[in-house]
């Protein structure tokens, strides 16, 4: 699990992306903020000129009534502000743990499976993203009841020094809150996690279970974290409605007390009519210091979810250096005293080999022999944990990583192709050229197509190469042969097949 620190630095690292959102929220709602405390001193002003029929009372309204405008138009602005910084902030937090993930070794990510990758992106990576507008309604939120007990003192010293003596109670009613709900928080979303990867594999296997009648049994190792999520999901409720129900309670009364302490002043005549309003109004104010209760609760659900993600954005980056390759050079692979272990198990060991460049050489053995981790290695989807890879004389972990993946090409046994990324069939095999490589022509898809033997099937598709992906529906030959005529586009120097051919026909 990523520690605290990892989260902290992700969330900063969101409030940096969205700084200029986030300062135009922290002043829009420090603005409102400031509007609420002065509005209850313009109105106790206005009555009381009222009351004693003095001038200036209709100037001392229409200040009230522009402040009270300008109080709701700034609130509307923060509702716009904080969306929009959730969003920039959640996009930019998603981007960076799927970083983390494609730009680490395949068997750093391989613990972590799609149901739950998918957890931790959207509802983790949401959580997340509230964390820098949360942060800026915190300061205004925390603004308010100070800038309330401060008028409180000013009208008169004891409706703040009542006020002041049920603070305690409230502070920690709030330290109890946070504590209890970081807590929950965090076993919530960890089961919430171990049900969507659960559940991702069950959708994989469907024909299977189908198959096998084992539906029922499914459903019970999918849902076995439901009961640890209702544990924690109530826990994590209860915490928040005691501390909703207290607070019910006690602001309330702080709020009375105020009041009586401010009407038994105005018997004396030390504080005017006007000053009486004030000081019920700020004492609601002040009494809203509970509301910091709500931003703080986001805080900490979103520094939760940041453990979550985090643990995607910093696993170990495979480092590349900025070497090329010759330009003439044919394409010889050497592999010299390569180990590979994993989870203490040894998959490669001590492995030199050299293929020459133009050669087409097979790797034959049993499951489980290594076959996959040597073409992982070949390509460095991995590096070795011993010994060294070359291509024409150049290490591969040398090499850039446009250089690299210039070079190789891959074609898998069950080859993927998405229809949001690539929304056509054409588009899809055109991405095997990469970044690094010339643009695909119509006329070099289509040879790539015909030569793993796919123009054909394509053609009888609605619109060809024009279909959707989504709309293209194949077997697993026509997919591996999708896939090899994806890796043939590419013309790289060198070409690793990882049982792309099993689900094809010999003829």
């Amino acid at each position: 699990m990523a520690s605290p620190t990892g989260s902290d630095r992700l969330l900063r690292g969101a409030v940096r992306h969205t700084a200029g959102i986030t300062a135009a929220l922290l002043l829009c709602s420090v603005a409102g903020a400031a509007c609420s405390l002065t509005v209850p001193a313009l109105a106790g002003r206005t009555l009381d000129l009222l009351l004693r029929d003095r001038p200036g009372a209709g100037t001392w309204l229409l200040w009230t009534g522009v402040l009270l405008a300008a109080e709701v138009l700034l609130e509307t602005g923060s509702v716009l502000l904080t969306q929009l910084a959730n969003a920039r902030a959640t996009a930019w937090i998603r981007l960076r743990a799927l970083d983390g993930l494609l730009g680490t070794a395949p068997h750093r990510a391989a613990p972590h499976s799609g149901g739950e990758v998918a957890a931790r992106l959207c509802v983790n990576g949401t959580d997340s993203g509230t964390a820098p507008a949360a942060l800026a309604t915190a300061v205004s939120s925390a603004l308010v009841p100070v800038g309330a007990l401060v008028a409180l003192a000013l009208i008169h010293p004891w409706t703040a020094a009542v006020f002041v003596a049920g603070l305690p109670l409230l502070l920690l009613l709030l330290r109890a809150f946070a504590t209890q709900s970081s807590d929950s928080v965090g076993h919530y979303q960890r089961a919430q996690g171990a049900v969507a990867a659960r559940l991702a594999e069950a959708l994989g296997g469907a024909r299977t279970i189908a198959a096998a009648d084992t539906t029922r049994q499914e459903e019970e190792r999918v849902l076995t974290p439901l009961a640890e999520m209702t544990r924690h999901g109530t826990r994590m409720w209860l915490v928040h409605g005691r501390a909703v129900a207290r607070s019910g309670v006690l602001l309330p009364l702080l709020t009375t007390a105020v009041v009586a302490v401010a009407g038994v002043a105005l018997a004396a005549g030390e504080v005017s009519v006007g000053g009486l309003l004030a000081a019920s109004r700020y004492a609601a104010l002040a009494a809203g210091i509970g509301g910091i209760a709500a931003p703080l609760g986001t805080l900490v659900r979103a520094r939760g979810a940041g453990r979550r993600t985090a643990e995607l954005a910093e696993l170990a980056p495979m480092p590349h250096g900025s070497a090329v390759l010759p330009a003439d050079a044919p394409g010889d692979l050497v592999l010299s005293g390569v180990r590979v272990t994993r989870g203490g198990v040894p998959l490669l060991t001590d492995l030199t080999l050299t293929i020459d460049g133009g050669s087409t050489v097979a790797v034959v053995g049993r499951s489980g022999a290594g076959k996959s981790t040597l073409a992982a290695v070949a390509g460095r989807l991995t590096d070795p944990d011993a010994g060294s890879v070359r291509l024409d004389g150049v290490d591969l972990a040398d090499l850039s990583r446009a250089e690299l993946r210039g070079a190789t090409s891959y074609a898998f046994a069950r080859p993927v192709f998405d229809g949001g990324a690539t929304p056509t069939l054409g588009a899809a095999l055109a991405a095997g050229t990469g970044p690094a490589r010339s643009p695909a022509t119509p006329a070099s898809i289509r040879e790539a197509a015909t030569a793993a033997c796919a123009d054909s099937f394509v053609r009888l598709l609605p619109q060809g190469y024009d279909t959707p992906v989504d709309d293209a529906p194949h077997s697993g030959g026509e997919a591996q042969r999708l896939g090899l005529a994806r890796a043939f586009i590419g013309r790289s120097r060198l070409m690793i097949l990882d049982d792309a051919t099993s689900s094809l026909d010999t003829a």
